[in-house]
């Protein structure tokens, strides 16, 4: 049998024999390889979800919304606002030019929904859209229908909710379409349910993606009194090829709209969806820096926490450390023992902290709808993190151990 093979049969026959020690060090290993795991699972969850959210938008779509700075949640300057008379007036003159415009408002942050003894807390999002709002978002019905356009022209007070709403009003069955021309009360005020979307979750890892109340964007200027004057806009075009030219349309027909001089410099944005979905990663790849970072920091703490323990083991062991060097070990084979046992510790630990760490991460990942991540590379890097862990904080106890004189080491008590 090699050395190296008898020095990792030395490791875990010490490991067991110190079973409490090492599951206890494997343990804060285990810990940390959970937090550097567990976070990145996380964050490769998040970037698939906001992957698979902005693709169903499709590459062929891009919004138009105001480029003013908010000054409360839902408030922005008067300057700025993407009113609906200007909004309506675009969706008029872009007709017939091979896209499909929709028009949407939020009309209230904080809403409250209920029918008979059932209600929502007060924190569902209203929105005002327009017949054509669901074939340019990332919503899809899952029973009965949208608006139709009559019903936005005359502000007809009809709803169609998601699915949280449905839960929440209509409990006790799992009926798609319970909700279904039912009439519910909307911050107090009588709407007809037309339509309930698709269970959507969370989206781009904010939660509230079936609290969601569509109303009429007519209705909704008429009923929610809170609600401020500030549309955003959803173009749609059927090719790919023409989203260059209709987005320059666009561009050309929002500064007539908004009466700006020529020089002027902009007070509305036009973005792609799938500039959208860059900005969104180059925000999660931020989260993932400093995800990193935590879960080094708490690996350190690991590390550090090993050494002692290993600088105890070392002091417990002494007595066999001299008598291993009495009948022939060499400085070498003891310092070798000892880093491998920590290494060994280490992979426990690892073995167990990679587990948790990917079912705290898919956790995460089936919350936002993403499905099963194993994200190898950083399985792999945790693995690699274990050795370099490992014989970091064993080095120091290791040198120790193999300097001990073996008659000292042999009178010790």
């Amino acid at each position: 049998m090699s050395m190296f093979a008898e020095n990792i049969k030395q490791g875990l026959g010490s490991v067991k024999a110190h079973a409490t020690r090492a599951v206890i060090t494997s343990s804060i290993i285990a810990i940390g390889i959970a937090a550097l795991v567990g976070i990145l699972t996380s964050i490769s969850a998040m970037q698939i979800a906001v992957t698979k959210t902005f693709s169903k938008m499709g590459s062929q779509s891009f919004t138009i919304k105001n480029a003013g700075g908010v000054k409360r949640y839902g408030e922005v300057d008067d300057n700025t606002r993407l009113t609906f008379d200007e909004a309506w007036e675009f969706q008029k003159r872009m007709e017939g030019r091979n896209s499909t415009v929709a028009l949407s408002i939020n009309a209230d942050f904080a809403g409250k929904a209920s029918f008979q003894s059932a209600e929502t807390n007060p924190n569902v999002r209203v929105i005002g859209i327009d017949e054509d709002y669901l074939k340019t978002a990332n919503y899809e019905l899952g029973a009965g229908r949208t608006f139709t356009d009559n019903e936005v022209t005359r502000a007809v007070p009809v709803v169609v909710v998601g699915q949280e709403i449905v839960d929440k009003l209509f409990p006790g069955s799992d009926k798609m379409g319970r909700a279904i021309n039912q009439v519910i009360a909307v911050n107090g005020k009588p709407y007809r349910v037309v339509g309930s979307l698709q269970t959507k979750g969370s989206s781009m890892g904010m939660s509230g993606g079936d609290r969601v109340i569509f109303v009429p964007i007519t209705r909704a200027k008429r009923d929610m009194k809170n609600m401020q004057d500030n549309c955003m806009i959803n173009v749609a075009v059927d090719k790919v090829l023409d989203l260059d030219e209709s987005m320059s349309e666009a561009y050309t027909l929002m500064r007539r709209i908004k009466r700006l001089k020529p020089g002027e410099d902009e007070n509305f944005v036009i973005q792609q969806s799938t500039a959208m979905a860059k900005e969104a990663l180059e925000n999660i790849k931020m989260v993932s820096g400093v995800g990193t970072v935590i879960a080094i920091i708490t690996l350190l703490g690991a590390a550090v926490s090993l050494m002692n323990i290993m600088l105890v083991s070392v002091t417990e062991r002494t007595r066999e450390i001299g008598l291993r060097k009495a009948l022939g070990a060499t400085a070498k084979q003891i310092k070798n023992q000892f880093l491998i046992e920590a290494v060994v510790i280490c992979q426990i630990g690892g073995a167990g902290g990679i587990l948790l760490g990917l079912i705290i991460g898919n956790l995460v990942g089936v919350a936002l709808g993403a499905g099963f991540v194993a994200p190898w590379e950083w399985m792999l890097l945790a693995v690699v993190v274990c050795i370099v862990v490992g014989l970091g904080a064993g080095l120091y106890p290791a040198s120790r151990a193999s300097r001990l004189d073996p008659i000292e080491a042999l009178r010790f008590d």
